[in-house]
């Protein structure tokens, strides 16, 4: 139980909690305008800039994000050249990503060991500016749907109605995907990169069952995304679990339990 007192466990417990609001924050509109795939697309391209970082010794978190951000304007462009074909743009840029990382992987071979603990997640090993990072990026987040957010409710449900209603549709298409990129390049190091479209997606599909308005689909996507970072970062932490495989094996279990209890229970 000692462990749960110390510095780094607290620091992953913040680090978690932040990842915990923003990931189904965002999560909620990718998977309502189809888009799940994006996180994995942007997570493989994230490990391609870690890697780039590790090989330049360039702080690798900020190389990640930088490679997510400009791979979102890129998706984007994509979707919009190919619109009958939209899930195009994410297998495109998904290859693109992973033979950047393998390339990459291969240069700077004395730095795979580092990279690996991205791909599957370190959260033990957050420091102070890792946090900064996951904290600025929470606060972008968090301002930009609020002060967005019936723009973004409109674009979700009725893309069609809001170019009509002569909102900015495709720059409010692109600040979705940038933000995506943001909260994915942060998530790598919490969840891993193989695990962090979980976390994206599955608390949103346990709230799509229960939830019977928008707003409370968020508000429960959020609070199953904190739940299960708070009770596996504990059981992680006492029987010395792989922290991010554990908090998405809880999303998996509380998903199986909401399709169990959707029968007779609904907010």
């Amino acid at each position: 139980m000692e462990i749960l007192f110390s510095d780094f466990f607290q620091r992953a417990l913040l680090g978690g909690l932040l990842i915990g609001l923003t990931a189904p924050l965002i999560g909620m509109f990718l998977v309502l305008r189809r888009l799940s795939m994006i996180g994995d697309t942007l997570a493989h391209v994230t490990i391609a800039g870690v890697a780039l970082g590790f090989l330049i010794n360039v702080y690798p978190l900020v190389v990640g994000l930088v490679f997510a951000v400009i791979s979102s304007f890129a998706i984007e462009k994509l979707r919009r050249a190919y619109k009958g074909y939209a899930e195009l743009s994410i297998a495109v840029i998904m290859s693109g990503g992973v033979a950047m990382a393998s390339f990459l992987f291969t240069l700077g071979q004395g730095y795979n060991t580092d990279v690996t603990s991205y791909l599957f997640g370190s959260i033990y090993t957050l420091g102070r500016t890792d946090l900064y990072l996951v904290g600025g990026v929470t606060v972008v987040v968090v301002a930009v749907v609020v002060f967005f957010y019936k723009e973004l409710f409109l674009l979700t449900f009725e893309e069609d109605a809001a170019a009509v209603s002569g909102l900015p549709v495709k720059l409010l298409n692109m600040l979705i995907t940038v933000l995506a990129a943001l909260v994915i390049s942060t998530a790598i190091k919490i969840v891993g990169a193989l695990l962090v479209s979980a976390l994206l997606t599955i608390p949103v599909a346990c709230s799509l069952f229960l939830a019977k308005s928008f707003r409370m689909s968020i508000i429960l996507s959020v609070a199953v995304a904190e739940i299960a970072v708070i009770v596996g970062l504990i059981v992680a932490g006492i029987w010395n679990f792989a922290p991010g495989a554990t908090i998405v094996l809880l999303l998996i279990l509380m998903l199986l339990l909401t399709l169990v209890a959707r029968r007779g229970y609904t907010v």
